[in-house]
């Protein structure tokens, strides 16, 4: 078994100076993630505006697999044009973890 995560540092439109305008942007993003059948959160800057950190956990029985599904995430968070991606951090544990 083998377990991948990956949190995404985003900054936020200049518009979403209230947390109803943060979660408008915020929402739809975690939305698309679970279509990849991953697990998706809002996980940190909570009392931030215009920063959210969005955290993806998947579990697989390769670790190929658990890097396709984290790239397709990455894509598709990095595709979004109304936010700017400003880091990603990935780990991916292993059974001798």
């Amino acid at each position: 078994m083998y377990t991948g995560t990956a949190l995404f540092d985003l900054l936020l439109p200049g518009d979403s100076r209230s947390l109803k305008a943060k979660r408008s942007y915020v929402r739809p993003v975690v939305a698309a993630l679970r279509r990849f059948e991953v697990s998706a959160a809002e996980v940190g800057a909570l009392d931030l505006h215009g920063r959210a950190e969005i955290g993806v956990a998947v579990v697989a029985a390769e670790a190929a697999h658990v890097r396709e599904v984290l790239d397709s995430c990455e894509r598709l968070v990095a595709a979004r044009p109304e936010l700017d991606l400003l880091s990603v951090r990935r780990t991916l544990h292993t059974p001798e973890d």
